[in-house]
């Protein structure tokens, strides 16, 4: 950490040897951010093109990526000299009535994937919003060949509630998706 990141810094459970901590996005991690929209791949399946570099530290001025209904936050790994791995984020939807629900997503950086901070991210991510907001639910999705991705959302306590069909032009095609929710009822897997 350097001295433009808060002391401290946000929620977060502990593992063997390692602790996941959710925090706000600072300006030192713009850098990421930007990466995430102009480097092909790095955020795997998700990849949708190039995307506007100067779009991360417009919203972090803005709102810290902190907004209402649509933000995020940075998953951080420790101990590590570079303990930076990733962001969470969250979207506000409604499907009827008046209750609004949250979608969120995970994107960790390649050499962070595959040791099991993605789904105590996500759970950690689920408690915190089920914690400071009245949301009934939590919805995520991915891609039907995204075994791993399936396999982390289950671990963080979701249920797969079926297939979207054709609900993504990725890569040229139209693909499906695989829907996955937490209810607040539902017990954390932490």
């Amino acid at each position: 950490m350097n001295g433009s990141e808060p002391t401290v810094v946000g929620i977060a459970h502990q593992m063997a040897g390692s602790t996941v901590r959710l925090r706000p996005v600072t300006e030192d991690d713009l850098e990421m951010m930007r990466r995430f929209a102009v480097e092909p791949g790095l955020i795997g399946l998700d990849w949708a093109g190039f995307r506007d570099a100067a779009a991360p530290a417009r919203r972090f001025a803005e709102n810290g990526y902190l907004g209402e209904q649509i933000g995020g936050l940075i998953v951080q790994v420790e101990p590590s000299a570079d303990s930076r791995a990733g962001y969470v984020s969250y979207l506000q939807r409604q499907n009827g009535g008046r209750a609004p629900y949250w979608e969120i997503g995970i994107v960790l950086l390649p050499e962070w994937r595959g040791q099991g901070f993605g789904w105590r991210a996500q759970a950690l991510f689920c408690d915190y919003l089920f914690s400071h907001t009245p949301a009934q639910r939590i919805q995520a999705s991915t891609h039907a060949e995204n075994a791993a991705e399936q396999r982390s959302l289950e671990k963080a306590g979701f249920q797969l509630e079926g297939v979207v069909r054709a609900c993504e032009f990725r890569a040229g095609a139209w693909r499906d998706g695989w829907l996955y929710s937490r209810l607040r009822d539902d017990p954390s897997p932490l």
